[in-house]
């Protein structure tokens, strides 16, 4: 199974639009509506598990801009940033 790169397709094309890389794939869509091109689709059958990896927890609003700051300062997405955190504590608290 060959590698496809995140620009070009190689070998490969969108059966649609017949770009032959993500970006005209995107940039075809952005101009055409499915609707348009229905009689070309064939039904597709797939399970999805939407149980989730994640798990939420509330956030004091002062503490998430605090938060947020910090991370956009330091260039990672805040939730990579209290993931590190808590991790560097849980470390913490094995250690102890």
């Amino acid at each position: 199974m060959g590698y496809i790169g995140l620009n070009k397709m190689r070998k490969h094309k969108s059966s649609v639009s017949e770009a032959t890389a993500y970006k005209e794939i995107g940039e075809f869509w952005d101009s055409h509506d499915l609707s348009e091109f229905w009689d070309k689709t064939r039904e597709a059958s797939f399970e999805v598990d939407i149980e989730s990896e994640v798990t939420y927890y509330a956030v004091d609003k002062m503490l998430s801009e605090k938060i947020q700051a910090i991370a956009q300062k330091r260039g990672v997405p805040a939730d990579t940033l209290i993931n590190l955190w808590v991790q560097e504590k849980l470390q913490e608290q094995r250690a102890s």
